[in-house]
């Protein structure tokens, strides 16, 4: 029972197993199109499944790419079509399947979609494109093949390739599986079941491959000798399987079926079918000699650690590191998110030119997950701020941190933040998503809670409704995060117009989330103990999910270059009064003789999401303010406070949403809102709205303060009325020495921009002994 050796040449094909098809129904040459060599497709590219893949077309007697200049879901309905699938779900940019070699053929390729051939459609000539390999571009086509399509769409005959990956645990405390698997049989999805690998030759980077892919950071040693017993060939029996693929649990031995052998990873790869391997042909029950079933033993990241030893080592490691050094931000999902690093106490971006899916897997491994899915480049997940770190960030794949790679410094000309790299992590299987399901929505992202409880050893879950009291948008960013739906757009308290189901039981009451957990049951709640005033299924929590979200964050130099004091009579300040903007002690002044003392700023509210940012009130329910003649579509838009060192408020205010509207915005970027003629209201991405410092209620009321040092404190969003792609940057903070007369404002910055040594110096200052801020 031999082997075919997969030549090194060739190893692309393991995990890209090209599909190589005729065009579906060739059309006769017409008055648009002159007749042209018979094109042919094929889908390549790894690792991937057998109906997405990077697009190849054989023109001219030799195969080439397309680029992603321009690309739409128009040019991927028609290529798919030309692959023999039926339709487009999505496409892939960047060379997201690898990069290509040979010539790219098609530039700006510009399809409606409707297109019989994709030389029907606009674009720049064969062969005629300013595009390099690493923006060849990949589709994914819906898995339903055209009716009567000729070529078939198996990929290979012998079906070489690698797609699935499991492992198998082998024993288990319980009936129920304890999740996440990080040890077991290795197993590889074979036509319509698992096979093993044999395990001769195989060392810790394989392992470390495998455990990259199942969403652990490292490896670690197996005791082979226990598996040698339970791996013994045995007549097949039958095996117990939990629902999911992932979720299978095997309690008794079964005949081995061996698939692969010959494993060889650097210990770099982020999918097996990038080593190189043979396969078994024929039947492969007596195969691998000697051997037995490759075996692997993960380390959990912090995140997904169960046993409470573990924790604690973890913990101390975390304490004698200090605060880490890389984050992401701005993911819906755990694990994916815009890379930022900490250098010099402050954080920044990476600059996405190199990026590749070894520098994002260190990435990943270093913050606790696995190897890398995807390396996203063009601020993918939204713009940061402040300044870029790092640019052409080169790592081998073995280096413990980001730091370790070689990189080159920014240069002012080198990147700007729509250049913002990111990545999309493996992480372990959980279950969590089994757990939470949506009803009566009109799609799939929306809909009435219910979440299962009481899913013992071997008992069914019974499912039931959340109470929608205190349900915000924390909470319902949980929900979406768990259901794998990205962000919410609203958390709703009541659901009567969702009344489809037959689950009418409240089991969850007293939901308190943070926005960070990984499920509802991570939040606060009252357990057993329900406690819900309206217990009818109207009043039932339910969400609107969405794949983005804006993010809102202040232009902080702008507040310390404007912040000014002014006295301003009272008999100017009728207006003010009646929007609440002034002191509580204003009421008790001898109107309209006398003045208020007022600190006045300028404030320039940026969104740098992947969403417009839009009132959660609908135009209907907008308030009229005659006065100052406009309407407000959110009642308080931002906090303004006036805090003592050690967070104590001495003066407060707060702004309506006068007027949501794009100011100004980047280029290329259309202004979408404004405010005349009761137009729509909103902040479009990549534009800002400015409040200058000379408008009614651009202001704190600081009458009442005594001189001395405090932190200027500016907070948009502040009740979370309306999902954020990131609630953490919402903040902003000055420290300023006021001396009865004068004030002065330094040292502006976002919350979450310096690092947390920088933030307690931030806040243990001493203050200002004279106007010399160095």
């Amino acid at each position: 029972m031999g082997g075919t050796r997969a030549w090194p040449e060739l190893l692309v094909l393991l995990g890209s197993a090209w599909l190589w098809v005729g065009s579906a129904q060739p059309t006769p040459p017409g008055p648009t199109r002159p007749a042209g060599p018979q094109l042919r497709f094929r889908l390549a590219g790894y690792p991937r499944k057998h109906n997405e893949g990077r697009v190849e077309v054989f023109y001219n007697d030799e195969w080439g790419t397309v680029c992603d200049d321009d690309f739409t879901l128009g040019n991927a309905h028609v290529l798919c079509r030309h692959l023999g699938f039926v339709a487009a779900t999505g496409w892939a940019h960047s060379a997201k399947y690898g990069k290509g070699v040979g010539r790219i053929w098609l530039d700006n390729v510009n399809c409606a979609g409707n297109e019989k051939d994709i030389r029907d459609c606009k674009h720049r000539g064969w062969g005629n494109s300013d595009c390099s390999h690493e923006e060849d571009a990949g589709v994914v086509c819906k898995d339903e093949r055209i009716p009567g399509f000729k070529d078939s769409n198996v990929i290979e005959t012998e079906q070489s390739h690698v797609e699935e990956v499991r492992l198998r645990p082998v024993v288990s405390g319980g009936r129920r599986q304890q999740l996440p698997v990080t040890e077991g049989i290795v197993e590889v999805r074979y036509r319509d079941s698992w096979a093993q690998i044999c395990d001769q030759g195989w060392d810790s980077h394989n392992s470390r491959v495998v455990c990259g892919m199942m969403g652990f950071p490292a490896e670690k040693k197996v005791n082979r000798n226990f598996y040698k017993l339970a791996s013994k060939s045995q007549p097949k029996q039958k095996h117990r399987e939990d629902v999911g693929p992932k979720k299978r649990l095997f309690t008794e031995r079964q005949q081995l079926n061996y698939r692969l052998h010959s494993v060889s990873c650097t210990g770099t790869e982020v999918h097996l079918s990038m080593c190189s391997f043979e396969f078994y042909r024929g039947n492969s029950s007596a195969a691998c000699g000697s051997g037995m079933p490759a075996v692997v033993s993960c380390v959990p990241g912090p995140l997904f650690s169960t046993g409470s030893a573990h924790k604690k080592k973890q913990r101390q490691q975390q304490q004698q590191q200090g605060q880490p050094r890389i984050r992401l931000k701005g993911g819906a999902r755990v694990g994916e998110g815009r890379v930022e690093v900490l250098r010099s106490s402050e954080w920044g971006t990476v600059c996405d030119d190199r990026w590749n899916l070894q520098s994002a897997s260190v990435v990943c491994r270093e913050l606790g997950f696995g190897s890398a899915k995807e390396a996203l480049t063009g601020a993918r997940m939204g713009q940061g701020t402040g300044p870029i770190h790092l640019n052409e960030v080169q790592c081998r794949g073995t280096e413990k941190s980001l730091w370790n790679c070689p990189f080159r410094n920014i240069t002012q000309e080198d990147c700007k933040h729509t250049e913002d790299a990111a990545v999309r992590c493996n992480v372990p299987y959980m279950g969590y998503e089994n757990l939470i399901r949506l009803s009566g929505g009109r799609s799939r992202f929306e809909g009435r809670v219910e979440v299962a409880v009481g899913a013992g050893d071997g008992e069914q879950p019974r499912w039931g409704l959340v109470c929608g009291e205190g349900w915000g948008t924390l909470e319902a960013m949980v929900a979406c995060r768990q259901l794998g739906l990205g962000f919410a757009n609203h958390g709703l308290q009541e659901t009567w117009y969702w009344d489809a189901s037959n689950v009418t039981e409240m089991v969850m009451s007293g939901v308190k989330c943070a926005g960070h957990e990984m499920s509802l049951s991570h939040c606060q709640h009252h357990g057993a103990s329900l406690s819900c005033r309206n217990t009818g299924t109207r009043f039932a929590a339910g969400v609107i999910c969405s794949e983005t979200a804006s993010d809102l964050l202040l232009h902080a130099p702008l507040v310390q270059e404007t912040a000014y004091i002014e006295d301003r009579p009272l008999h100017m300040l009728y207006c003010a009064a009646e929007e609440n903007c002034l002191a509580s002690s204003a009421r008790l002044a001898n109107w309209p003789y006398g003045h208020r003392r007022l600190l006045r700023f300028s404030s320039q509210i940026h969104n740098r999401g992947r969403a417009d940012f839009r009132p959660k009130a609908g135009r209907h329910s907008w308030v009229w303010h005659e006065c100052h003649r406009h309407y407000h579509s959110m009642d308080i838009f931002t906090h303004y406070d006036i805090l003592t060192p050690n967070g104590t408020k001495v003066a407060e205010g707060h702004k309506a949403s006068f007027c949501l509207e794009d100011t100004e915005c980047e280029e290329d970027v259309a202004k979408r809102y404004e405010c005349a003629n009761f137009g729509e209201q909103g902040i479009t991405v990549g534009c800002w709205d400015l409040y200058r410092h000379d408008i009614d209620c651009q202001w704190i009321d600081i009458t009442d303060v005594k001189p001395g040092n405090y932190i200027l404190q500016v907070v948009i969003n502040p009740n979370f009325e309306v999902a954020e792609s990131d609630f953490t940057n919402n903040a902003m903070k000055c420290n300023c020495k006021y001396d009865g007369h004068r004030i002065w404002v330094h040292s502006c910055h976002i919350g979450d921009a310096l690092s947390e040594e920088a933030n307690k110096r931030f806040e243990q200052y001493p203050g200002q002994l004279n106007n010399q801020i160095s």
